[in-house]
């Protein structure tokens, strides 16, 4: 009889096992099939992109770009969620080995480098402001070579109220912006609109309002265009959404935590 007892106790906890497998199981198979969809959307934004501008057809042409283009952020991220995503969907599904170690090993790399990342950049705060003054100026001459990093320094400078680096004057770092004297643009001595104070009451956006705006003495400057440069405007947002930026960053640590656990406990386990 006690061992009867014995293989009904055994059957029962095999049942039980079972069923966590499989609840396991297919909670991560929905946890990666969103992360592979949103991946699968990153990658095809940013051919899309790519695909607008002629880079597709001409590959060499990415070299053309001074600055940074943010279509490369929509590649890398895309690329790594779709395949990432790809593996923890099917590693779940058919409970490969192989894909689940791969998942679960490549997410925590991700991890360990956004926490090396983040502890680097805590430390050397001085070195990553120099950095971000070296990205935002060389952004600064290749305004007008690529119309996405147009647009991204256009919503910065709005968003920040800011104009340039550390100031209008860097861009006389643009061959289209600087006051020399031999420069024949209508730009010249200007900034671009997105550095312009907006007045409530026009209706219609004026492309044209920082034209010869840096002509005058930075008093007047300071009644049309936003006169502080977007480092410090970006170091004051940081300090003022401290909480926020930290609780997104802890969020997405403990997702790729969570990812990580699930793709363990089924490699651990059988259903």
């Amino acid at each position: 009889m006690n061992r009867g007892l014995d293989k009904m106790s055994r059957k029962q906890h095999h049942f039980k096992g079972a069923e966590v497998s499989c609840c396991v199981k297919y909670f991560l198979f929905g946890f990666n099939i969103i992360f592979w969809l949103l991946g699968a959307a990153f990658l095809g934004i940013g051919l899309w992109a790519w695909a607008e501008k002629g880079v597709l057809s001409n590959i060499s042409s990415i070299t053309d770009l001074g600055g940074f283009d943010p279509v490369w952020l929509f590649i890398v991220v895309g690329g790594v969620m779709f395949i990432l995503g790809f593996a923890g969907c099917i590693g779940a599904l058919r409970e490969n080995t192989f894909l689940l170690k791969f998942f679960s090993v490549f997410l925590g790399l991700i991890f360990f480098l956004e926490l090396t990342a983040g502890i680097l950049a805590f430390v050397f705060k001085d070195w990553i402001k120099d950095q971000l003054n070296f990205f935002i100026n060389n952004n600064v001459k290749a305004y007008r070579d690529d119309i996405d990093l147009q647009n991204l320094i256009d919503f910065a400078q709005e968003y920040w109220s800011c104009c340039g680096a550390h100031g209008p004057n860097d861009w006389n770092l643009n061959i289209y912006f600087n006051c020399t004297d031999f420069n024949p643009s209508r730009e010249r001595c200007g900034v671009p609109f997105s550095c312009c104070v907006k007045d409530p009451a026009e209706d219609v956006l004026n492309t044209q309002c920082g034209y010869d705006v840096r002509l005058q003495v930075e008093l007047d400057q300071q009644k049309y265009i936003y006169t502080k440069g977007c480092v410090g405007q970006f170091e004051k947002w940081l300090q003022d959404n401290l909480i926020v930026v930290a609780g997104v960053f802890v969020g997405i640590a403990l997702l790729q935590i969570f990812g990580i656990c699930l793709a363990q406990n089924l490699h651990q386990s059988e259903c």
